[in-house]
């Protein structure tokens, strides 16, 4: 195991630069996940680290050595992809020793290990079949098993899961998480799903264009965002977004909509009456209350353990989560009360949190 230290790391293709001085500290054995839409650079960012891509400048440390130049094969890293990379015409079990066989390790030992890994990831009974044979989920416990039995100082994992359908995806997550905790070996992972950053992750980074937008524990962006991209990000469903103006309201701070409705604070910049703003309320921090404010339910979504209404406050659509059952319709109109305590500010210009 190792840490990490990517250090002010720029790449450019040509004239056009794509990272724009990336620092992510990555501590010995932990579990960091880079997340971001597609196109902001995180898995230019994990090729560069994995020495597939040539960096441009700055530096990227595993351990106490910089990598900058080293070969990939040279870097004591295993990584895995999203298309699996398997060789048809091998078994499982040559798939997963062939690393070791290159290294010209002793066949015993490499039969030694493949059993190891194949015992780890339930891949026992299936050593002597082709990948043809395989199911997406095994093929991938196969490209996990590849990189383990290399004993890697870092894991890198750029977007395992895409290809997966929904259901095994989630079954995915658990096993990759819990091989961290069992093997705890440091971790990078790759993913535009923000799902599989917040359950997976010791930290996540999120990247937006080429630069990092804000890194931390998983529940510290999802309560706590620096700026608006990053409270959109994260959460799903994602974040209302309401356009307003701030108001002192008596010394009880609010934000006044364009249709009069009033948006509840707990507390509001200083000197910052008639600012304009964005109001940020998280779908659960809703409820139906007879002092809410009147919104027109527009679609109502029921997904069995909870129930999603999309309605409307003036021209501005807002989504609301209760794990309760309401009998709504759309149309209907319901009064809806955001939780205070639980609100944000946004900056209407550059987008930055402005409350704690």
């Amino acid at each position: 195991m190792a840490s990490v230290q990517i250090s002010d790391v720029r790449k450019s293709f040509g004239g056009f630069e794509v990272l724009h001085g990336v620092t992510v500290p990555i501590e010995d054995g932990a579990f960091v996940v880079l997340v971001g839409p597609s196109g902001c650079g995180k898995s230019t960012l994990l090729r560069m680290l994995a020495g597939l891509e040539n960096i441009t400048s700055g530096t990227i440390s595993i351990g106490d050595r910089v990598v900058n130049n080293v070969q990939p094969k040279e870097r004591d890293i295993a990584m895995v992809f999203q298309n699996y990379a398997l060789y048809p015409h091998m078994t499982v079990a040559d798939n997963m020793g062939f690393s070791l066989k290159l290294r010209g390790a002793d066949s015993n030992a490499i039969s030694e290990k493949v059993k190891k890994a194949a015992d780890i990831l339930d891949l026992a009974r299936l050593l002597d079949r082709f990948p043809r044979q395989l199911s997406g989920g095994q093929r991938q416990r196969v490209a996990m098993g590849r990189a383990i039995v290399r004993d890697p100082q870092v894991f890198l994992f750029d977007e395992p899961l895409s290809n997966l359908d929904a259901k095994l995806r989630v079954a995915m997550r658990t096993e990759i998480k819990e091989l961290h905790q069992r093997l705890k070996t440091t971790t990078v992972y790759v993913t535009h799903d923000q799902i599989e950053a917040m359950t997976m992750a010791d930290k996540i980074v999120v990247m937006q264009d080429g630069i990092v937008e804000q890194m931390g524990a998983p529940l510290e962006l999802y309560d706590h965002p620096d700026n608006k991209f990053v409270a959109g990000f994260i959460g799903s469903p994602a974040m209302n977004f309401l356009e307003g103006t701030l108001k002192s309201n008596g010394g009880q701070p609010c934000v006044e909509t364009a249709s009069g409705a009033k948006l509840p604070l707990t507390m509001a910049p200083t000197a910052s009456d008639g600012r304009p703003v964005t109001y940020g309320i998280r779908p659960e921090h809703l409820e139906i209350a007879s002092d809410g404010i009147e919104a027109e339910v527009a679609v109502v979504e029921p997904t069995g353990s909870e129930t999603q209404i999309v309605a409307r406050i003036g021209t501005q659509d807002i989504i609301a989560v209760f794990r309760d059952r309401h009998d709504v319709n759309p149309g209907d109109k319901i009064h809806l009360k955001p939780r205070a305590t639980a609100a944000h500010l946004f900056d209407k210009d550059n987008g930055k949190r402005l409350n704690n």
